[in-house]
């Protein structure tokens, strides 16, 4: 199954802001489902994507592709 990672770069501005009110910077996505997070650990291979003129739905325009196994806070994905 295809894994891709990328950072909530709205989350890091809100995390800097308030520092008592911490939101996961990372989200892993599957075809069904979304995962978020503070840690990604990836068990294999990689790849890193820069798409400016084809970002994601969700807009990102930067992440991390891969098939491996991936944990995020020490969840399975």
């Amino acid at each position: 199954m295809i894994k891709r990672i990328h950072v909530n770069q709205h989350n890091i501005r809100h995390n800097a802001k308030n520092p008592d009110d911490q939101r996961p910077v990372f989200t892993v996505k599957t075809y069904n489902a979304n995962t978020k997070g503070f840690k990604v650990d990836i068990a294999g291979s990689s790849r890193l994507i820069y798409s400016p003129d084809k970002p994601l739905s969700c807009g990102a325009k930067v992440w991390i592709t891969t098939e491996s196994i991936v944990e995020v806070d020490g969840v399975i994905v």
